[in-house]
């Protein structure tokens, strides 16, 4: 195959991808890869929280924001430790695993209170109350 074919191919391939990820069920959550640990976790000045993943724990494990408000979970585990989720209890939001450097973003439009653990180590819980 010819050079030109090839990046052609890829090309293709990468827009196929990018268009699939647009239109899934995911879309609005989808996990934000190379999250930046450099982030405090907790409140941050626009209302929004930030929580840590690291040492197999949520840090803060209970955060609180506004409706319309978001939370991002952030992977802060090193390199070769096992990747985390995190799921809320009701199944409102599930971020699939996220490896060391990544990340998740889920808006919450409705008040109420919204416990969530990591599916592959249960022992991880924390919890957002929105208001």
């Amino acid at each position: 195959m010819t050079r030109l074919r090839m990046a052609t191919v890829l090309a293709g391939a990468a827009a196929l991808a990018v268009a699939a990820a647009c239109f899934s069920d995911h879309a609005p959550t989808a996990p934000v890869v190379n999250a930046d640990c450099n982030v405090a976790p907790g409140a941050t000045p626009d209302g929004n929280a930030v929580v840590q993943i690291r040492n197999f724990a949520f840090l803060p494990a209970t955060v609180q924001v506004k409706s319309g408000g978001t939370v991002t979970w952030i992977n802060c585990e090193v390199a070769g430790t096992p990747s985390h989720t995190t799921h809320n209890d009701a199944g409102v939001w599930s971020s699939g695993l996220l490896a060391p450097g990544q990340g998740f973003t889920h808006t919450f439009a409705a008040a109420g209170s919204f416990p969530y653990h990591c599916e592959p180590h249960p022992f991880m819980t924390g919890g957002v109350t929105v208001q």
